[in-house]
């Protein structure tokens, strides 16, 4: 833990988490926890608000299919199947993560949700690449990768989806960082912490999105969400 940082440029340490080896209890009690920290910090809504702005004026009537990356134990698909449910939606939501004990929970979780599903793979392969969808979300992903990887991604998603993209990410800042040292005092899983402090390091600053918004070549929105997140709306 630093108490010295500097956030000019993004950090290239890796996350703990990103060991997809990791599993069992240990991997369900730290995505439990972080589910906890995030609707306690507001940062689920964040993802949820994304897509009504990016769902305006849709028609209700068709299907959307909706695709989830890094989606974890799924708690942000449910949030949106509430949603798609509350508005009349008719959603097909898909969840993608690399890991298997992240996706055998999700399922687990997500038994009241039959418009859910869940699914290991990686986003990188051509499998993937190859898939059609109408909107893809990126909850606190897409800190996990260097931007030329980013930028690729972005660049192919677009391709691969008929309205957009909604990424909601962390914001770079050491006021962030500070903050959730101090939270840190409350949280008892280490990994939590380590990770936590990392993806702040690993984060973005609003020029950060805006250059590669540029790269990609496409229309964009960008807006400061509590506590510490970009809401970063890509549009075909």
């Amino acid at each position: 833990m630093d108490f010295f940082i500097s956030t000019k440029q993004r950090t290239d340490k890796e996350e703990l988490m990103d060991d997809f080896s990791i599993g069992g209890d240990f991997l369900r009690d730290t995505l439990d926890k972080l589910e906890n920290i995030n609707r306690w910090l507001g940062g689920n809504k964040v993802t949820v608000n994304g897509l009504k702005v990016i769902l305006e004026n849709h028609p209700k009537d068709k299907e959307i299919t909706i695709v989830d990356v890094g989606c974890g134990h799924g708690d942000i698909l449910r949030d949106v199947a509430k949603f798609g449910r509350k508005n009349n939606y008719k959603f097909k939501l898909i969840g993608i993560d690399a890991n298997p004990t992240a996706i055998e929970y999700a399922d687990e979780l997500s038994t009241d949700f039959p418009e859910l599903s869940f699914e290991t793979q990686d986003i990188f392969s051509e499998e993937f690449k190859n898939r059609k969808f109408d909107v893809v979300l990126a909850t606190l992903f897409l800190h996990h990768f260097k931007e030329p990887e980013l930028v690729s991604y972005l660049k192919n998603t677009l391709k691969q989806t008929k309205i957009g993209i909604v990424v909601n990410d962390l914001h770079r800042n050491k006021v962030a960082y500070y903050l959730f040292m101090l939270l840190s005092i409350f949280i008892s899983n280490k990994m939590i912490i380590e990770d936590g402090l990392t993806s702040v390091l690993r984060g973005f600053k609003r020029t950060d999105l805006q250059e590669m918004s540029a790269k990609i070549k496409v229309k964009s929105e960008i807006s400061w969400k509590w506590a510490f997140r970009f809401l970063w709306i890509l549009k075909n």
